[in-house]
């Protein structure tokens, strides 16, 4: 070979070099994304809203005249009993002498009988609902045992009956505080028919309703109090319940009975709850962005034993999320991996190293993940994030970690 020709090959092979590693610079290299395998799984289909924990029945000692209340010297928290004095009023002679007060006091006492008698109506309607509660329950289980009646409908018995144990419980405790007010009232009357036939003023003594804990002391301090103006507050810190705040959107699909789980509460494990009561009337309420929302309350009942969450108080907050729908055995992926396709919903599917476009029929989703009832497999690698760039047919590469 001549010297010319090895001069021209030494070039001719550099510009080849050059020009392979053009074309191979300038050839798509497959794409990298995040793949996920469908799988079988439970999926809950949830309301999640914050909400506070209240006592259930909290009881408002009031003073029954105006007078000069002493200084009240239980704190929050401590202990009453049922009868026990909590407060002490002394009378002003100049209103005690007043012939209107007198019969003021007179129409107090015949109102607080009236309210007694019907506070024992209450609780004799509320303890044939309890009964009538139980014996459905007997005649639901009966059933399932029979095979009946499903699961469900026992689940909502024993929710009615609980929900009646509960309002016979509360018109039980109303009955006492009826009771209670017809005692103070003629006392205040008693005292007020003394001082009119020139008798010595008395110093009228306010005893607890009910036995429980004292929750707050509006008035502490010794000083002039009118008729009605509040004292303190007694109820049972273990007797909790919450509330909840949702969308009237969302309140629509929440029944009463329903299963509702109550987290990040302070404890290690989230508590079961069931709805008792969606409140039938809404109200406006203005978000922190300055929106205004249709709000509705949702009472709930804490089932898990009261051991558990002791430590709760009136007052704690308390995430809470209504499981609306719930199964189990379910094939899953991302709802993050769906998008709209049409009149439906598609994914790709990773195949032979290439996205391939796969329309799916979808079932229930949540915020995370979304059930498919056609079109996919178990085991299937899904693109969890795609984007513009991902198409049909496009070469990918799981990205690493």
């Amino acid at each position: 070979m001549s010297k010319s020709r090895r001069g021209r090959i030494g070039p001719l092979l550099l510009a080849l070099v050059v020009a392979g590693g053009i074309a191979y610079g300038f050839m798509p290299r497959p794409l990298r994304v995040e793949l996920v395998r469908a799988h079988k799984g439970s999926l809950a289909v949830t309301v999640d809203e914050e909400g506070k924990t209240r006592v259930r029945e909290r009881y408002v000692v009031a003073a029954p005249v105006a007078g000069q209340a002493r200084r009240i010297t239980l704190k929050v928290g401590n202990a009453v009993a049922a009868g026990q004095v909590v407060a002490w009023i002394d009378p002003l002679a100049a209103a005690s002498l007043d012939p209107r007060a007198r019969a003021q006091a007179q129409a107090r006492v015949e109102a607080a009988r009236a309210s007694l008698q019907g506070a024992g109506e209450n609780a004799r309607v509320a303890l044939a609902e309890a009964v009538l509660a139980r014996q459905e329950l007997d005649r639901v289980e009966s059933l399932a045992r029979e095979r009946f009646v499903s699961q469900a409908a026992v689940d909502q018995a024993k929710a009615r009956l609980q929900a009646g144990q509960a309002t016979r419980q509360a018109a039980e405790y109303a009955v006492q505080a009826a009771r209670h007010e017809v005692e103070a009232a003629r006392a205040a009357l008693l005292q007020v028919s003394s001082l009119a036939r020139g008798g010595p003023a008395e110093t009228l003594r306010i005893s607890a309703p009910v036995a429980g804990q004292v929750l707050a002391v509006p008035h502490e301090s010794e000083g002039a109090v009118q008729p009605g103006q509040v004292l303190l507050e007694i109820g049972n810190p273990q007797s909790l319940e919450v509330v909840v705040e949702v969308l009237s959107t969302a309140a629509v699909k929440i029944i009463p009975g329903g299963r509702v789980l109550l987290d990040r509460w302070g404890g290690p494990q989230p508590l079961e709850g069931r709805v008792r009561m969606v409140e039938p009337a809404g109200f406006t309420k203005v978000s922190a962005l300055g929106v205004e929302e249709q709000r509705v309350r949702v009472i709930v009942d804490i089932t898990t034993p009261p051991e558990v969450w002791s430590s709760l108080g009136d007052g704690y907050r308390v995430e809470a999320s209504f499981v609306l729908w719930q199964d189990e055995g379910l094939l899953l992926i991302p709802t993050s991996a769906l998008f709209r396709h049409k009149d439906g919903w598609a994914v790709f599917v990773v195949r032979d190293g290439r996205a391939r476009l796969t329309p799916l029929e979808v079932g229930q989703r949540n915020g995370l993940a979304a059930q498919v009832l056609e079109g996919l497999k178990a085991g299937a690698a899904v693109i969890a994030h795609p984007d513009e760039k991902v198409m049909d047919g496009v070469k990918v590469q799981a990205r690493g970690p």
